[in-house]
């Protein structure tokens, strides 16, 4: 499992070490680790022109301290000083007797039109408020040319603890991260700004939990639930799904798709889509009879397609068993309603509902997604899944909030989201706990949507219909 821990861990974990360490040790580890990297960019050393972009925090020390090393190699390495008076003095030393150079800002655009590599030392991860004009100048002219761009520990301009970008930010190729990974480099908008991360480890004694998590093929595999000898439909998860209406029959259809596809031992249909849901799966079990009178199950999935159903959506939410609450189910379901279960409860909410839910513009919540669904999950007592380029799972109790990646720009497409409804419900019903059904679905949703679009435009339909392929794959 990937995890990621905040500024104020990181600095306490960088402090114990530091004081059974060497001085300067630490910082030679880290530089070390990232003029490894940024060699194995270049591929060859020799001969290359590398620009430093240096502030006068630690992290600009790292760049110095390896771009000394890379000049050692026959790098021509110059460093761009945005503050000279606060330079780090040492790393500064020794990129000058490594035959490295120093300029000025004011030379820096001739520097890094001519770079094969340009090093972001402005800002560590301790920088707040976005970039000041002299640095987001060099972070637009790094953008603008042909180099490489590699960011040391993180971009500078992204806020670390949150993945929040104010203003301009260094867009890199590569960022090399030391201990541990950053929450802003799992967490959109930041994690767009990274590139591939490249994390060296320097020692570390990190506590538990981490602040993020993020699932890796192993972990999905090993909570994914499998049928034993003895199993039947019963003990494999029965899913109630009370969802579509006259006008948005095909949202009951593709949730069905994603619970069938999830594994559910079988399914009970609720709604007024039942024609459209036995016509495409006739295993379904259907009742015209509301959600209380269905029949047994193990979890609900309730509000996709489901428009104004807010009966539906009531007795859903006094069952006794876990429920997954999307789309209109959302808008319809009171928060006191949802805080007073005592069964788990999954909301599963885009940018634009969890808006409308905490009362704020959208581009509040995009902007600042880890700390909307951190407060989404307070608010209602649930646990928030929310759907985006990088999907969030946070617990209500706290903890470490789960992040996923795995999807494509591809599943921005009508339907996907009722896909992953009964994706995650199957699971519920299967017995996973809340954040468990939410971040597997969210990973098995994402490599579907990889493996029905192929680099092309997918269907919702496409995605439930590849979530097979998912599944063996993350057990292969």
């Amino acid at each position: 499992m990937r995890t990621a821990y905040s500024v104020e861990t990181v600095r306490a974990a960088e402090r114990e070490l530091m004081a059974r360490l060497p001085e300067g040790a630490l910082m030679q580890r880290a530089a070390a680790g990232l003029a490894a990297a940024c060699a194995d960019l270049l591929g060859r050393v020799y001969g290359r022109r590398v620009v430093l972009l240096v502030g006068s925090g630690d992290n600009g020390g790292d760049a110095l301290y390896a771009g000394a090393r890379l000049a050692r190699r026959g790098a021509g390495v110059t460093a761009v000083l945005l503050a000279p008076g606060r330079t780090h003095p040492g790393g500064l030393a020794a990129l000058l007797r490594a035959g490295g150079t120093s300029a000025s800002p004011d030379a820096a655009e001739p520097l890094v039109r001519r770079a094969d590599l340009v090093v972001d030392g402005i800002v560590g991860i301790g920088g707040k408020g976005g970039l000041r004009p002299d640095a987001a100048r060099l972070a637009e002219l790094a953008h603008a040319s042909r180099a490489a761009v590699v960011a040391v520990d993180l971009p500078s301009g992204v806020e670390a603890d949150t993945g929040e970008v104010l203003g301009a930010a260094v867009r890199a190729d590569l960022t090399v991260t030391f201990g541990t990974h950053k929450p802003g480099l799992l967490v959109d908008p930041g994690r767009g700004y990274a590139g591939s991360v490249r994390l060296v480890d320097i020692g570390l004694d990190l506590p538990e939990p981490a602040d993020l998590e993020a699932l890796q093929h192993a972990d999905v595999a090993a909570l994914l639930p499998l049928p034993g000898a003895e199993s039947d439909k019963y003990r494999r998860g029965v899913l109630g799904i009370a969802a579509g209406s006259a006008r948005y029959p095909g949202a009951a259809v593709l949730a069905v798709s994603g619970a069938l596809r999830g594994g559910a031992g079988a399914v009970r249909y609720v709604g007024p889509a039942a024609d459209a849901v036995i016509a495409r799966f006739p295993e379904t079990l259907v009742s015209d009879k509301g959600p209380s009178k269905a029949g047994r199950v193990q979890a609900w999935v309730v509000g996709p397609g489901a428009g104004d159903d807010a009966s539906a959506v009531a007795e859903v939410l006094d069952a006794d068993v876990p429920v997954l609450v999307d789309a209109d189910g959302l808008r319809l379901a009171g928060r006191e309603a949802v805080r007073a279960r005592t069964a788990p409860t999954l909301m599963t909410p885009h940018a634009g509902e969890a808006a409308a839910l905490l009362g704020v513009p959208r581009e509040a919540v995009e902007t600042a997604r880890l700390a909307s669904a951190r407060e989404l999950a307070g608010l209602y007592g649930a646990t928030v899944l929310l759907k985006g380029a990088t999907t969030l799972v946070a617990d209500p109790t706290g903890g470490a909030v789960r992040v996923n990646a795995t999807g494509t720009a591809w599943l921005a497409t009508a339907g996907s989201g009722d896909v992953l409804s009964g994706l995650a419900g199957s699971l519920l019903a299967a017995g996973l706990r809340a954040i468990d059904a939410g971040s597997v679905a969210a990973y098995l949703h994402g490599l579907a949507g990889r493996f029905a679009a192929d680099g092309a435009p997918a269907g919702a339909h496409d995605v439930a219909a590849a979530i097979p392929e998912a599944w063996r794959d993350v057990h292969d």
